[in-house]
């Protein structure tokens, strides 16, 4: 493996910035679920897609930390952010892959607090893209980790209030097994877009 001693400190940026626009194509392909006669096996399909594509970012990322003696910031840091972006786009891959393989759009309509921790996790990824950039120059992120986490806080209490609907008896226990699922891997998505902002405020203290 050819070894370099400079820090070469766009490249990695690229890759941050590269694997959040992944993340903002997945939650706007989960926000089309919501839509009339949404066509849901051809939603999960982009889905895998934009999932592959973060996998190979993922993958970039490690080998490029691997051959870089100089890295711009902790190695372990930038490991630990690329790790945990795709994280996120993987729970985003499988709540699609889920309502998808369980039929739940078969339903008159998915349960309204669904639709709305979509639109909080859509939030999350736009903030998230909009802080990348700032990421080099460690300014102006300070913003984009306090609204992450209070999106964060918003998806959970979008989430009990989706688990009453669910065992309210509005649906029969088939469906609220599927849904319940569905359920947690947003409220896992919500929670690892959390993780991310924390990681960064971690990277932003250690290099301020």
């Amino acid at each position: 493996m050819k070894f370099s001693l400079r820090p070469q400190e766009g490249a990695f940026y690229e890759m941050f910035s590269r694997a959040a626009q992944n993340l903002v194509r997945g939650t706007e392909l989960l926000s089309e679920l919501a839509l009339p006669g949404a066509d849901v096996q051809s939603v999960s399909e982009r889905l895998a897609e934009v999932e592959h594509d973060s996998d190979k970012i993922t993958h970039e990322l490690y080998n490029r930390i691997n051959s870089t003696f100089i890295t711009p910031f902790d190695r372990e840091d930038i490991y630990r952010l690329g790790s945990q972006l795709d994280d996120v786009m993987d729970h985003l891959e499988a709540v699609g892959n889920l309502v998808y393989l369980y039929g739940l759009t078969k339903l008159p309509a998915l349960p309204r607090e669904m639709i709305e921790m979509i639109d909080v996790l859509d939030q999350q990824a736009k903030v998230t893209a909009l802080a990348m950039p700032r990421l080099k120059q460690m300014k102006g992120l300070k913003d984009y980790w306090v609204e992450c986490n209070r999106l964060e806080n918003d998806g959970d209490r979008t989430y009990r209030m989706l688990l009453v609907r669910l065992f309210s008896g509005e649906y029969d226990a088939l469906t609220v097994l599927k849904m319940k699922e569905v359920a947690d891997e947003l409220e896992a998505a919500c929670d690892a877009f959390e993780h991310v902002a924390n990681t960064i405020e971690t990277i932003a203290v250690k290099e301020s």
